[in-house]
């Protein structure tokens, strides 16, 4: 009985532990040498610490951004109040978090294999991000869950998921690529129908985005980290130069918190920091998830000869280049309208995280070029922001206001925030 208490206290209850373990067993099966397989593992729990850190600074980023706009719209609306947080909820549900993403990948495995759904999900950092997410619905709805059920439910519903997801976009890729060798394995995959419906019934297929030449200047649009920055240190500074000139007291409460720098200064830095903390999350995902994958592809593909592999949404972008960035500005201008709606309505300040909105709206805008030419790219970019905005209020405000309501603020995806009341729903019926 103290070896099974080890156990589960030291491997099961370490997610960090019990991850490498499960790249450690997929890397022994693939009979890899033991160099690939001691780096793979070591750096895939080394990533998987590097999350936490960077969550940590985003954190820190968003209890000044969330006041700042929240004085700038003279909103009374509470604080996130008490919560349990990304590091938090790791240091507890990690384990069964990483537990499930692995028997859901299975799962996932099983039904290609055995059905005409022929689609390997591989895109593991929205594999793990999705599971999170989805956890912190579980245990808001359900409260103090046991591990065992968590991780049944939720390897269930994401093996389900991720086996019918690339089915349901499929034949929208085939338009777009021109060919069945690959599908979409992505949490843009909502936005990316929607796009592609609203672009058959109000655009223009014979207006193809490609036929436009966009200037070179407009290429850092591309970069995520820089588009972040950029968005985030405009917002962060128009709010900043509009408390300067207010007299209130939370003004004057918020621009005693930079201490002797200019609060413009400290709020541009905050921008940056902001930018800088998911790009550390980033790093920490891509190093775990560059060893988890292959450790899962290489056992995936021997199971199931045939099947397709379902891959990131930058997949798409090569196939219409113009419509990427007309995805995304069209995702931009409906982030600042919301942003000014949502805060005049329901006090709510939608932080509008562009690795969130260029990655799904430059999708969709893929998608909606695919039937609607311009028009389809630029309308499925602002139906893009429209569920990433008004998503992020349900989620943050109702399914995740007590464990990761901080997660769902930049890490929570358009897949995430429709499919939640579903999981949501299914909790309260079953737990």
């Amino acid at each position: 009985m103290d070896i099974i208490i080890w156990i589960a206290t030291n491997v099961f209850g370490e997610a960090a532990i019990l991850l490498g373990f499960i790249v450690l067993l997929g890397l022994v099966l693939q009979k890899k040498s033991a160099s690939q397989t001691v780096s793979g593992t070591f750096k895939a729990i080394i990533g998987f610490l590097i999350i936490s850190a960077g969550a940590g600074v985003i954190v820190n980023a968003l209890t000044v951004f969330e006041p700042l706009w929240k004085e700038v719209f003279n909103l009374s609306a509470e604080p996130l109040g008490e919560f349990m947080g990304q590091e938090g909820f790791n240091a507890k549900y990690g384990s069964a978090v990483t537990l499930a993403m692995t028997l859901g990948f299975v799962i996932n495995v099983i039904l290609a294999r055995f059905t005409k759904l022929k689609y390997i999900y591989l895109t593991g950092h929205m594999m793990f991000w999705t599971t999170t997410i989805f956890a912190g619905v579980v245990v808001q709805a359900a409260g103090d869950i046991s591990f065992t059920k968590l991780v049944i439910f939720l390897s269930i519903f994401m093996g389900l998921y991720w086996t019918i997801q690339p089915a349901l976009t499929q034949p929208f890729m085939r338009k777009i690529t021109g060919n069945d060798n690959i599908a979409l394995g992505h949490t843009s995959a909502s936005v990316a129908l929607l796009g592609a419906l609203a672009g058959k019934v109000l655009g223009n297929k014979d207006n193809d985005s490609e036929k436009i030449k966009l200037p070179k200047g407009l290429e850092f649009l591309r970069d995520s980290n820089v588009i972040t920055a950029l968005t985030m240190g405009l917002l962060f500074l128009v709010g900043a130069i509009i408390i300067s000139f207010k007299d209130t007291p939370g003004a004057q409460e918020l621009i005693a918190a930079a201490g002797d720098k200019n609060f413009i200064i400290y709020a541009i830095i905050q921008s940056f920091t902001f930018a800088a903390g998911i790009a550390v999350v980033l790093l920490g995902v891509r190093m775990f998830i560059g060893e988890m994958v292959p450790a899962f592809k290489g056992i995936a593909t021997k199971i199931v000869p045939g099947a397709k592999p379902a891959l990131d949404s930058p997949i798409v972008f090569p196939y219409a280049p113009n419509a990427v960035i007309l995805g995304f500005l069209g995702a931009f201008v409906g982030a600042l309208i919301w942003l000014v709606v949502l805060g005049n309505t329901v006090g709510y300040v939608f932080v509008p995280t562009m690795i969130v909105l260029f990655f799904h709206a430059a999708t969709a805008g893929v998608f909606g070029n695919a039937t609607g030419g311009v028009r389809g790219a630029l309308m499925a970019g602002f139906i893009t922001s429209t569920v990433v905005a008004w998503g992020q209020f349900i989620m943050v405000k109702m399914l995740l206001s007590d464990t990761i309501p901080d997660t769902a603020m930049w890490a929570a995806d358009s897949d995430m925030f429709l499919l939640g009341p579903i999981v949501r729903f299914l909790s309260q019926l079953f737990f």
